[in-house]
Formats: structure tokens, C-alpha cells, sequence
């Protein structure tokens, strides 16, 4: 049984951007499942299922798409590559419940995103027989192992759409311990708005030993303004002070994580997204990132 923590009287409640009731909130969540999937003889996001094992001769009759183009270049003799046979890749989504994804000046925050984003890929991973396993990354008690039952996956979904205002966020501290904890390699999907200090230092480590996806949610507010320089601002969790140079953050992360091995999508929750996410998974699988 996984562990969570139920609040009686929630400081707030999501009802999918804050309208849709139990039944539309899981029909939104299957068509977004079905969005991301649309289109894939192998879920786009789950990893390839396969590990590289060597390379061999070319026979008669391999296919030409499982040639080693490095190797027959180099021998002058073509060679094809060899896999193991495939398997299930857990999905692991950690979903950021800080005060931070709470606020915000638009219709949909960020922690309502989040929590529909990581009901859209848990069913999608699902559909590809991929056990999916959730942690939350605030300070509420939230762990539920990789598992294939969907009545469970749908259960710990509701209890995320239940959120307080309170919490401080402990995103590089729980991706440390469950990467430790893994007994083989995983794909994450980390949610979340990186307020953390040590998140971005703490992907990159988690990169080496497992895929890592991060869908980095960020509010109309927290935008760059043209023609500013220097912003002054308060992090609403810890009440810190901090100054952000409108050119430093958003790209220059991304190249740092990118280069790391992490696959990173900047989501602005004001705006339509399902599509860019949708080809941003898909370009994942069609670049085999799962056989890394």
C-alpha cells in the first residue's frame, strides 16, 4: 500500500484547472494520454526497452535499419547491432508540491499543470505496459512504488489534486535518495519549476545512471520583460531574496541540462502546450534516448 498523506480540509483543490469534476477530470486526463501516445507503435517517452550488446557481421536478410554505421566505416565490412531482448522500463514521476507552484497571476498555476501532465503520461506509460511510480518532491509524504494497476495510478492522481500553500520544496534532495535506491535503470519525469538551488547540479548526476526528463512549468509572471536588466525578487517558499538577470536562466539551464544528458522542455502554463510536449516525447523515441 502506498503511503499519502490525506488532508481533511485542503487549503486548496484543483477540479482540472478548477472546473472539471471526478468524471471529466479523468476523461481529460485519457485524451491527453491518447494525445501523447497518437500516432506511436511504442510510447514516444518510455525508453526504447532495449540495451545495446555489441555488434556483429552483416548477414543476408538483417535489416538494413540495425546496421552499425560507425563500425562498418571503420572495418570497411558492414556491421549490424545486436540488442537485448525487450523489457519494461519503470516510470518514475516526481511531481514538484511546493508553495511555488501554487502562485502565479493566470488562469492555470503551475501545480494544476503539473498534476495533469503527470496524469496524461502515467495512463500513456500504462497503455505501453510501463509500471509508472509517483513521489512527491515537497514536504507532504507521497510515494507510491512503479506499479500497473491503473485504479491505483488514478487513486494517487486525486489525492495530487488536493494541495496546501505551505510546503518548501525537497526536489534535489528526494531525486538523491531515489536514484540511490533504484535497482536498475529508470526513466524520471521530474515536474516542477526548478526553485530548488540544487536541482539542475543534481539532474545532471541523476543523468548518468538513469533517463531524465524534466517538464519545467514556469508562470506568465516569472516571463523575462524586454528592455529589462536586472529583476529583484522574494522565492516564496523560503522568503529568500534573490536577483535573475533576464538573459541568464531559461536558455542558459537548458544548454547546461541538454548537455548533461537531460531532456528538458520549458512549459508556459498561459500557454497551449500539448502540442510542443507531444513532439518533444516524440523526438525522444525517435532518437532512441532509451538506448543510452
Amino acid at each position: 500500500m502506498a503511503e499519502l498523506k490525506i488532508m481533511t480540509k485542503p487549503a486548496g483543490y484543483i477540479e482540472d484547472h478548477r472546473v472539471l469534476d471526478t468524471r471529466q477530470f479523468k476523461i481529460a486526463v485519457r485524451r491527453l494520454a491518447d494525445s501523447l501516445g497518437y500516432g506511436t507503435d511504442r510510447s514516444p517517452f518510455v525508453g526504447s526497452g532495449i540495451d545495446y550488446v555489441q555488434s556483429r557481421t552483416y548477414e543476408p536478410g538483417d535489416a538494413v535499419k540495425t546496421i552499425d554505421w560507425r563500425i562498418t566505416a571503420r572495418t570497411g565490412k558492414p556491421h549490424v547491432k545486436q540488442y537485448e531482448t525487450p523489457r519494461r522500463v519503470p516510470v518514475w514521476l516526481l511531481v514538484d508540491t511546493s508553495a511555488s507552484m501554487t502562485i502565479g497571476m493566470g488562469k492555470t498555476n503551475k501545480y494544476e499543470t503539473a498534476v495533469f501532465l503527470a496524469g496524461g503520461i502515467a495512463l500513456s506509460s500504462l497503455d505501453r505496459m510501463s509500471p509508472v511510480g509517483v513521489l512527491g518532491v515537497g514536504e507532504r509524504r507521497l510515494r507510491v512504488p512503479p506499479t500497473l494497476a491503473r485504479p491505483q495510478i488514478m487513486g494517487w492522481l486525486h489525492q495530487l489534486r488536493r494541495f496546501e500553500f505551505g510546503e518548501r520544496t525537497r526536489l534535489s534532495a528526494e531525486l538523491s535518495q531515489l536514484s540511490a535506491q533504484l535497482p536498475e535503470r529508470s526513466l524520471i519525469f521530474v515536474l516542477s519549476d526548478l526553485h530548488d538551488a540544487d536541482a539542475v547540479a543534481m539532474l545532471k548526476r541523476v543523468a548518468a545512471r538513469h533517463e531524465t526528463v524534466v517538464l519545467q512549468l514556469r508562470d506568465p509572471a516569472s516571463r523575462p520583460m524586454p528592455g529589462t536588466g536586472f529583476l529583484r525578487a522574494k522565492e516564496a517558499e523560503t522568503g529568500r531574496a534573490f536577483i535573475s538577470h533576464r538573459h541568464s536562466a531559461p536558455d542558459l539551464m537548458h544548454e547546461d541540462l541538454r548537455r548533461a544528458g537531460v531532456d528538458h522542455l520549458l512549459i508556459d502554463v498561459d500557454v497551449p502546450y500539448v502540442g510542443r510536449l507531444r513532439q518533444f516525447l516524440f523526438s525522444r523515441g525517435q532518437l532512441g534516448r532509451g538506448g543510452r
